[in-house]
């Protein structure tokens, strides 16, 4: 049971974005791309499209360490401080992995470094599973198959951080884009953790339209991604992930004359010349789709 409801309308336009989207880039596999996608007017309703499926998600694991960060702030579980909230807005406004390596460390109690003892790891590993003890105590059916006890990385994990992922990188960080969606909606809502944190979390997450260059070098969250793809008059909030192999993003979106909407989407598929290319197609397409919306 999904938390919004689900409707034919949306379901409609959404698989007519997806025959668009296979046939404009052959060569993104079907069972390699999924969306969820949310429409608030009268009433909460949405559609997903293997919305439950399991992704590597990058940065996208990020805005579930900013949730925990203020969750861990308002219980005075950690000690507010100018280079915390450094860290914070650098995670989440510039993608900075070095600042999420230390969120987390602040969130868990734990630092990267060689490799410890047996039993000094089991305490180790135990206390980086912290963030996925409190998300699971949420008992959402959307979180269950996720796991949010990893640092994002430029090369790689080494040391510890690399017995810790798993021979096989079996404890990878891993979301879905129900997941996500969910956690989205929470913060929009102002429902995540209190109404002033939410409000908080939203600042950070806003990018402003005007003045985005579409320098093809610069990694601004908006240009190759939903953002792109949005007129100027648009308000946007986004957080966006990427590695070489998947690109991600996740957007709530308001337009003039328009009803709100937020959007997730996951894509994996080897690097190609149409990376930064997928993204604003689906945006564009889903732009046109929500102003055609009969209430």
């Amino acid at each position: 049971m999904v938390f919004y409801q689900e409707d034919t309308q949306l379901r409609q336009l959404a698989w007519q974005i997806l025959e668009r989207v296979w046939q404009t880039f052959p060569d993104l596999n079907k069972n390699r791309i999924a969306l969820t996608w949310l429409v608030y007017d009268s009433q909460l309703r949405g559609f997903h499209y293997r919305g439950g499926q399991i992704f590597y998600p990058a940065s996208m694991v990020k805005l579930f360490y900013l949730v925990a960060v203020q969750e861990w702030l308002q219980r005075e579980m950690i000690a507010p401080s100018s280079e915390l909230d450094r860290a914070v807005r650098d995670m989440i406004v510039d993608s900075s992995n070095d600042a999420t390596g230390l969120v987390v460390d602040v969130l868990t109690g734990t630092t990267s470094g060689p490799d410890l003892s047996r039993n000094a790891f089991l305490t180790w590993k135990s206390q980086r599973n912290l963030v996925n003890r409190f998300f699971q105590s949420f008992r959402w059916e959307e979180l269950e198959p996720i796991n949010v006890n990893q640092k994002t990385w430029g090369d790689g994990p080494y040391g510890r951080e690399r017995t810790f992922v798993g021979e096989f990188l079996e404890n990878r960080n891993r979301l879905t884009t129900n997941a996500l969606a969910r956690l989205w909606h929470t913060i929009v809502t102002g429902n995540a953790v209190s109404a002033e944190k939410s409000r908080f979390m939203m600042e950070l997450l806003s990018r402003p339209l005007a003045n985005v260059t579409s320098n093809l070098e610069e990694e601004n969250q908006i240009t190759g991604f939903l953002g792109e793809a949005l007129p100027i008059e648009a308000k946007l909030w986004s957080k966006a992930g990427w590695t070489s192999q998947v690109r991600h993003d996740s957007a709530y979106i308001e337009l003039p004359s328009s009803p709100p909407y937020l959007l997730v989407v996951f894509t994996q598929r080897p690097p190609s010349p149409q990376d930064r290319k997928l993204l604003p197609f689906i945006s564009e397409n889903v732009l046109e789709a929500v102003r055609s919306l009969s209430p």
